[in-house]
Parts: C-alpha cells; sequence; structure tokens
C-alpha cells in the first residue's frame, strides 16, 4: 500500500476511489479525472433510479464504461466492486479522520441538499431529516455504521488483487499533496 508521497509505478488509467459516504469521493474522482485527462462517471447515477429504487441495467452500464481506455469512478455497491476492481489500474482510499473530517462534510452535505432540495440522480432528493432516526440506510447513518469497513475491505483487497495499486491517504492534506504529486507527476 502506497502513501501520500510515495511515487506512482505506472500512469493510472483506470481510478477508483474507495471511502465512506460523505468522505469525498466523487470531489476526488473527479480531480483525478482532470488530472489523468480520463472520464468520470458517478456510479451513483448508474445505480439510483426514480424514488431511489436501483437500476436493472446498474451491471450493464457499469460493464461498459469499465471496457472504456481511461475512467475514474467510486468504489461502491457490493455488485458493482468485483466487476470495477477487476479493470482499475489504481485504488485511491479515502482514509480520512472519521469524527473530525467526515462526519461533518456528510451531515453539511445531507442538509444542504436537503435545504435547497437539489436533485439528485433521477430526480431523487434527500428524504426528509426525520428519516435519520427511521431509515437504516439514511446516509448520515449509513456513514456512521460502515465507518470501519474499509479497513477490512482494502487490506483483504491487495491481497486478492494484487495488480491493483493502493494508495490510502489519511488527511485533507495528505489528498492535495497526493494529487498535486504524485499523482500528477505520473501524468508527465
Amino acid at each position: 500500500m502506497l502513501r501520500f508521497d510515495d511515487p506512482l509505478p505506472l500512469r493510472p488509467r483506470r481510478v477508483l476511489v474507495a471511502g465512506v459516504s460523505g468522505v469525498g469521493k466523487t470531489t476526488l474522482a473527479r480531480r483525478i479525472a482532470q488530472v489523468i485527462d480520463a472520464p468520470h462517471t458517478e456510479i451513483d447515477a448508474l445505480y439510483h433510479g426514480p424514488g431511489w429504487v436501483p437500476r436493472a441495467q446498474f451491471l450493464d452500464d457499469v460493464r461498459t464504461f469499465v471496457a472504456a481506455e481511461s475512467w475514474t469512478t467510486e468504489w461502491q455497491y457490493a455488485s458493482a466492486r468485483p466487476v470495477l476492481t477487476e479493470a482499475a489500474d489504481l485504488m485511491v482510499w479515502l482514509d480520512l479522520p472519521f469524527a473530525t473530517v467526515t462526519l461533518p462534510r456528510v451531515v453539511r452535505r445531507t442538509v444542504r441538499r436537503r435545504v435547497k432540495r437539489e436533485v439528485l440522480w433521477n430526480g431523487n432528493i434527500e428524504r426528509p431529516f426525520r428519516t435519520i432516526f427511521t431509515d437504516r440506510e439514511h446516509i448520515v447513518r449509513w456513514a456512521f455504521a460502515t465507518r470501519n469497513k474499509y479497513r477490512e475491505r482494502i487490506p483483504a483487497l491487495e491481497v486478492d488483487q494484487p495488480q491493483l495499486t493502493v494508495v490510502r491517504l489519511q488527511s485533507p492534506r495528505e489528498v492535495e499533496s497526493w494529487v498535486t504529486g504524485p499523482l500528477a507527476d505520473s501524468t508527465r
């Protein structure tokens, strides 16, 4: 597993960004896409249909975009993870402090989206705040419940997928240093 200041062994073409909900996966995936000149596919947009119902063609869409020469996306959804992992050459693991960075981010984002009634994927909007108490899959509850899962998944993934380079970023400073350092250097 590489640190934020380790050089990349190759120029990345197919990049996954992993981490708990609200950590900044999509934002980082977009930045990486700009640096490596690759398209970014927001995997949530492929997964969620109207009314938050999973789209039947989700996995077909995933298979289609991972067949491309280059891309970036988020490493989410159990059904898609194996397909994504097989095709990727780099995984960036955002392992930021949960209580001081990730939780405040996911709460701010959820509140902003709900207050502004931002339209997300396929016409969906964030559910009412009160559902945090009734919906086990409410995004804030989900982030809290799954906050440690990647500490098990990523090391296991490295064993199962030795061809996949993994970079672990543990602070916003490390993220910035990596994007402007090793990632940018790999494209020169």
